[in-house]
Parts: structure tokens; C-alpha cells; sequence
């Protein structure tokens, strides 16, 4: 019977600390922009020149 009190505590601690979690990102503006680190990759275009290969 001690066990499921120990574990009832330990689950609510876990929840606890996973809404502090999610609290604490939703202050810090970590879900802020969800969708334009989705498509970085496809509108990343380097724009320099590689540098030229010189022949010996």
C-alpha cells in the first residue's frame, strides 16, 4: 500500500515539474515561432562565391 502513495507522489512531482517546464518556456518565447524553423533549410541560400581553385 506504501508503494502507490510513493508512487502517486513521485507521478505528481514528475507532473509538477513538467508543467514548471513547460511554464517556464512559454515565458522565455521558445514556441514562438514554430513553423519558420520548419523551412530554414529550404530558404537558406548562400549567397558567396567559393573561392577559386588555383591550378599548379
Amino acid at each position: 500500500m506504501y508503494v502507490i502513495f510513493f508512487m502517486i507522489g513521485i507521478s505528481l512531482l514528475l507532473a509538477l515539474g513538467f508543467l514548471g517546464a513547460f511554464f517556464w518556456s512559454m515565458r522565455h518565447g521558445q514556441n514562438d515561432d514554430l513553423y519558420t524553423p520548419s523551412i530554414r533549410m529550404l530558404l537558406d541560400d548562400d549567397l558567396t562565391t567559393p573561392a577559386p581553385v588555383s591550378e599548379k
